[in-house]
């Protein structure tokens, strides 16, 4: 897997050991000790993923994320900080963070985070034949080979998760799927301690899809059971 990862931290030896361990799975990247820097690199080169420390000497790591994906930066982003309780796990999911993850951490988990957000952004499943590869959600042209989320033409900037997310609810529409199939699906990984993260998407999804998200059209709430995805077309 051939792809480029800025590293923002400013523990100058965890970078290093996880430089170390990208290179010998083929993955080159760059090291960025302040949010400064991280972002002076991000303007200059391209990158795959980023992974972002939350506590950085000029800056914290929610900022940034917000920043970025205020100015329509679609990098993945995967948190790595030492606050890990579940509010700030979901404030950084809030602000657009594709991943989370709390130190200390076993790097073999964060290089397979990595590895994971990184295949299905390079290397998506092609549809069988038969399978819907284009929708329309109201103004929106959902993409499922190219991976892309347009309006009216023009792309829309749309987070790993989020993207994930939707195409699972998609896939399945008008089945139920609860919160646990719906992260196994999306994310490969257990409903546990990111339980809320689930709903933190529907929610950043109704946001951007919905024309009231407060009474989904498409994504809807089937009480007690899970989410449901209702497409225009008929059955």
């Amino acid at each position: 897997m051939k792809a480029k990862v800025l590293l923002v931290d400013d523990d100058a030896r965890l970078r290093q050991m996880l430089a170390e361990y990208l290179a010998r799975h083929g993955i080159e990247s760059d090291g960025a000790p302040t949010a400064a820097h991280a972002l002076r690199c991000l303007q200059r080169e391209h990158y795959d993923l980023v992974v972002l420390d939350l506590m950085l000497p000029d800056d914290d790591g929610i900022s940034v994320c917000r920043r970025l994906r205020e100015a329509s930066v679609t990098v993945p982003i995967i948190i790595l900080s030492a606050k890990g309780d579940d509010v700030d796990r979901i404030v950084g999911l809030e602000v657009g963070a594709d991943d989370y993850l709390a130190k200390p951490c076993n790097l073999r988990e964060l290089v397979a985070r990595i590895f994971t957000v990184l295949r299905r952004i390079g290397n998506p499943e092609r549809p069988a034949a038969g399978d819907v590869q284009h929708l329309r959600i109201g103004p929106f042209e959902l993409d499922l080979w190219a991976r892309t989320l347009r309006r009216d033409g023009e792309p829309v900037r749309i987070t790993t998760g989020e993207y994930q997310l939707l195409e699972v609810l998609v896939r399945n529409s008008r089945r139920v799927l609860n919160r646990d199939e719906l992260m196994r699906l999306s994310s490969g990984r257990r409903n546990d301690s990111f339980s809320r993260s689930v709903d933190i998407l529907v929610s950043r999804l109704r946001q951007l899809l919905e024309p009231d998200p407060s009474s989904p059209r498409y994504i809807q709430t089937v009480w007690g059971r899970g989410y449901m995805f209702v497409p225009d077309v008929p059955a």
